[in-house]
């Protein structure tokens, strides 16, 4: 069976996924409770052969397909959550919520996932094996997929344990219906940072008599820029990014305490590692070297997400058949966004891929980017993700 015939299923299936798609994006909901959203998807797929189940501490939704013959399983994902911003897209369907829009296109992510559900039903007797698909929530900061792997998401069911996973994130930054993957390090971890620095406070116009910490967080800000060029392997990367300095509370007072926010971001565990160790004895010293204090902490957030190398060869090998060579491309470099599919890709090989998503007429270089305010996406690239889900499937049970 050549793949051919999933495309055109796919472009009949389009409008369909447009509509959900809309829905879903007139109605953002955010973190790990998605009535509205789990709703929908529940309605979208209740007529399909599939074993449904929801999530206990969250509006996670997993449907398993059982194929003709027993086989391995291949896991599918869709996220589903949305972002805590105002939307300024313009689109006649944009947010209805104010304060919340769908910005990283998990509302596509979902709608794709829902018409691979629908391909994948139909071709059943083509499947040695099952299709897990999940729908997740709280993928933006809320670590939904550690939620759901807490849960048993990858239990085995009948003696069928999940051991290929699969995942299709859309972006801007490609034409549409590209894909964009590769092995190895795809995208960063990402941790939040805290430095407090504690002085003396005092009056603005004796400075000598208190001990001002800002000077000493000003300090510590330039040396982390320092430390990052200087310190860390350029060819396996880390990014540190201050992005909140705070302190004071009118002018003519020396407050006790500054504190630098920001976020670190590395493409190994090692470096991960190094950066958080080099950030503590930085700020310490700098600060001991002025009489001032300072205590750094680091919330951990998701790991590396890290691409099997033969699970990336394999989808770029179904893309490449599927879509054609000149739209399928591999990423010279990981991104530096994080995801919380890194979780799924520590316990089963399996592999992320990019989908360009960018509307006709603009540059990908120049256009709105994910979780930009202003960000559109083109929903025709749906067609080649949900072809992509059903092939990349369909390939793995032996189906096509």
């Amino acid at each position: 069976m050549t793949l051919d015939s999933l495309l055109d299923d796919a472009r009949d299936r389009l409008d369909g996924a447009v509509s959900l798609r809309r829905t879903l994006h007139r109605h953002p909901e955010i973190g790990l409770e998605l009535p509205f959203t789990q709703e929908r998807v529940i309605e979208a797929i209740e007529d399909l052969p599939l074993a449904v189940a929801t999530g206990h501490s969250t509006t996670s939704v997993t449907a398993r397909l059982r194929g003709a013959r027993p086989g391995p399983t291949i896991l599918l994902r869709g996220d589903m959550d949305a972002l805590p911003m105002p939307e300024d897209s313009g689109v006649e369907f944009a947010s209805g919520v104010e304060g919340t829009m769908h910005a990283c296109g998990h509302d596509l992510h979902t709608a794709m996932l829902v018409g691979a559900a629908r391909m994948l039903s139909d071709r059943r007797q083509e499947l040695s094996g099952d299709v897990l698909f999940m729908f997740q929530p709280g993928e933006e900061g809320h670590h939904g997929a550690r939620v759901m792997l807490d849960e048993g998401l990858l239990d085995p069911v009948d003696g069928s344990a999940v051991d290929a996973a699969f995942a299709l994130h859309v972006t801007t930054w490609s034409p549409t219906g590209t894909i964009a993957l590769r092995p190895g390090p795809t995208m960063a971890s990402a941790d939040v940072l805290l430095i407090t620095v504690t002085g003396r406070g005092g009056h603005a116009s004796t400075p000598h008599r208190a001990l001002d910490p800002i000077p000493v967080a000003c300090e510590i800000v330039q040396a982390i820029q320092t430390m990052v060029t200087r310190r860390v392997d350029p060819f396996d990367p880390a990014v540190v990014t201050v992005a909140k300095i705070s302190a004071g509370t009118t002018s003519n007072v020396i407050p006790e305490t500054a504190e630098i926010v920001g976020t670190i971001r590395a493409v190994s565990e090692r470096t991960r590692a190094e950066v958080h160790a080099n950030l503590r004895r930085l700020a310490e010293n700098i600060a001991a070297a002025h009489g001032a204090e300072a205590t750094v902490e680091v919330e951990t957030g998701y790991p590396v997400t890290v691409n099997d190398v033969d699970a990336a060869r394999f989808v770029t090998a179904v893309a490449t058949e599927l879509l054609g060579p000149d739209h399928v491309f591999s990423m010279p470099a990981p991104a530096m966004g994080a995801e919380d599919w890194s979780y799924v890709l520590q316990r089963v090989p399996g592999a992320m891929a990019f989908l360009g998503a960018c509307p006709p007429g603009l540059d990908p270089a120049k256009a709105p980017s994910n979780h930009s305010n202003r960000v559109v996406f083109d929903e025709k690239a749906m067609t080649a993700g949900m072809a992509l889900y059903s092939a990349v499937a369909l390939r793995r049970l032996g189906g096509a």
